[in-house]
C-alpha cells in the first residue's frame, strides 16, 4: 500500500474518532434522562477534581473535554463551592454554567467560642431566611452549635440548622469523650470546655487549663476565669470585653470569682479541641494560671508562686 495512503487513512482515523471523542464529550450523558443529583463542589477543589467527580457519579462523558470546554469558556475560577441539582439530561456548558450561579445551599462556617448571639450575626449575614426569633433559639442550644463549616440550606429554618449544628455536636462529643481520664457529666463537660475554648489558645495549652480548672473544682475553688466575667459583660456592642478589676464583683450567676463551681450554662461553643482538653487534661497540680503580654501562659500551683509569676513575667 503506498506510504501516503497509508498516512492518509490514519490521519482520516484519528481526525474521526477526536470528533467522536469530542462530540460524545460535549453532549450529555443521557439527553432523555429525568434524574437529578445534588453535585458538591468542596471550598478549594481544583477544577481537575470537579471534573473527574462529575464524571465519576455519571453527570459528564468526559472529564478532560469538561476541563478543556470550561476553559474556553472562561468560567475557570467562576465555579463556586456549594451543592448543585445537576441532571445526566444536562451537557457539560450548562453544567459548567450552573456552577457559576450560586449554589443551592450556603456555606457558613462558624468559628471555635463564639457565643449563640454571635452565631446568630453570622447566620444574618449568611441566611436569607434570617428572623430576629432565631437568635433566643441559638442561645437555648448555648455550647451544642459545633464550630464547623457548613452547607447549609439558603432558605433553611432555625430548626433545621439548630439540628444540623447540634448532630454534629453528637458525634465530636463522642469522639472527644472516648477513654475519659477526667469523669464529667456532659452537661458539666461541655460548660467547662467552653470556658477552656475562650481561654485557651492551642490543644496543649486547652490541656493545661482544663487541668488548672478542674482541679478547683476537684476542691472547691473559685475558677476565677475571666472569661465567664466577659460573657456576663458581653453586649452587642462588644461581645468579649476585658474585665476592669470592679468587674471582678459584678453580681451575676456567671462570676467565676464569686461563685465556686460551673456557671449555670456554657458561656460560648467549643471545638474539638477544647472538649479533649476536659476529658483527657494535663497531669499537674497546678491551681493557677496567667498570660503575660507576650501571649505565653505561665502555670503555678501556689498564690506566692501565681503572684511571683505575675512580678517576673508582668501582666
Amino acid at each position: 500500500m503506498n506510504k501516503r495512503l497509508i498516512i492518509l487513512i490514519v490521519s482520516l482515523f484519528v481526525i474521526l474518532t477526536a470528533s467522536f471523542l469530542w462530540i460524545r464529550g460535549t453532549g450529555a450523558v443521557n439527553p432523555k434522562s429525568t434524574d437529578e443529583k445534588i453535585f458538591v463542589v468542596e471550598k478549594g477543589q481544583g477544577l481537575r477534581a470537579i471534573a473527574s467527580n462529575l464524571q465519576n457519579q455519571g453527570l459528564i462523558n468526559d472529564q478532560f473535554i469538561f476541563f478543556i470546554r470550561v476553559r474556553l469558556m472562561g468560567l475557570d475560577g467562576k465555579i463556586q463551592a456549594g451543592d448543585y441539582k445537576l441532571s445526566p439530561s444536562m451537557n457539560p456548558d450548562e453544567i459548567a454554567k450552573t456552577m457559576t450561579k450560586g449554589s443551592l445551599d450556603v456555606w457558613v462556617t462558624i468559628p471555635e467560642g463564639k457565643r449563640a448571639t454571635e452565631i446568630g450575626e453570622i447566620l444574618q449575614n449568611k441566611i436569607s431566611t434570617f428572623d430576629v426569633s432565631w437568635t433566643p433559639k441559638l442561645s437555648e442550644n448555648e455550647g451544642y452549635l459545633f464550630p464547623d463549616t457548613y452547607l447549609i440550606p439558603h432558605d433553611g429554618t432555625i430548626e433545621q440548622i439548630i439540628s444540623i449544628m447540634r448532630n454534629n455536636f453528637d458525634i465530636k462529643y463522642e469522639e472527644a469523650s472516648q477513654n475519659p481520664t477526667s469523669h464529667l457529666s456532659k452537661e458539666d463537660a461541655v460548660i467547662l470546655a467552653s470556658i477552656v475554648e475562650r481561654e485557651g489558645k492551642s490543644p496543649e495549652e486547652m490541656k493545661m487549663i482544663a487541668s488548672v480548672l478542674e482541679n478547683r473544682l476537684n476542691i472547691g475553688m473559685a475558677l476565677q476565669a475571666d472569661a465567664t466575667i466577659q460573657y456576663a459583660l458581653g453586649s452587642t456592642i462588644k461581645w468579649w470585653p476585658t474585665p476592669s478589676a470592679s468587674n471582678l464583683k459584678l453580681n451575676s450567676p456567671y462570676n467565676s470569682y464569686l461563685n465556686p463551681g460551673l456557671p449555670p450554662t456554657p458561656i460560648s461553643n467549643p471545638g474539638l479541641d477544647a472538649l479533649t482538653a476536659v476529658f483527657h487534661p494535663a497531669d499537674t497540680n497546678y491551681l493557677y494560671y496567667f498570660t503575660d503580654g507576650k501571649g505565653i501562659t505561665h502555670y503555678a500551683r501556689t498564690l506566692d508562686e501565681q503572684n511571683a509569676n505575675i512580678r517576673k513575667f508582668g501582666e
